[in-house]
């Protein structure tokens, strides 16, 4: 009798059912796992820290002394134009008076003008040794992304963190510091 109601159930069970029971049974037999076989048995990690390597490295050097070159030339122009500018006013002062009142009225309004020019000079001189710094600090730092996957490559890192102020590392371990490796892989590549 309960074998007769064991094939009476498995009849009403239906194709549905029947799929049902075969995707259980495989489950079971396969184990439910997901492929964890594409995971790293574990993380190794770095993290560089690039004020270190712009200091240390030929290269960075380089563009660190280009950059003081650059804005240092920028500043004597801006020397030039006060010296200018000052030997303008103390020639005003010295002839304010025996100038007329019209005289008097045409060197200031020269004055104030040659003012304007020198300040506009001078935000602009600004504005392009910063633009001048952003391109050169920029292209220095696609130069350590491309070095720091080498390095990575080569120690076997899945990743480098920035741990400069302001980079994403709040904490590391001293350990994973591969600032060291990274300026010795520069200075061969940059020499």
């Amino acid at each position: 009798m309960g074998g007769q109601e064991f094939r009476r159930g498995l009849r009403g069970v239906g194709w549905t059912g029947w799929c049902v029971v075969l995707i259980a049974a495989a489950l079971l037999a396969g184990g439910c796992r997901s492929n964890q076989s594409t995971l790293p048995a574990s993380t190794r990690i770095g993290v560089v820290d690039p004020q270190r390597v712009l200091s240390e490295t030929n290269v960075g050097k380089k563009a660190k002394d280009m950059l003081a070159s650059f804005a240092k030339n920028r500043q004597a122009l801006i020397e030039l134009e006060e010296k200018e500018l000052r030997r303008m006013e103390e020639d005003f002062m010295k002839a304010g008076s025996v100038l007329s009142a019209n005289a008097k009225r045409e060197r200031e309004e020269q004055f104030r003008r040659r003012m304007a020019e020198y300040q506009q000079k001078v935000t602009d001189l600004n504005r392009e040794v910063q633009d001048k710094q952003k391109d050169v600090l920029d292209g220095f730092r696609d130069k350590i992304e491309a070095m720091c996957g080498k390095v990575a490559k080569r120690l076997e890192l899945q990743a480098i963190f920035d741990r400069g102020r302001g980079g994403p590392t709040m904490y590391f371990d001293q350990a994973v510091d591969v600032s060291s490796q990274l300026i010795e892989e520069f200075n061969k590549t940059y020499p």
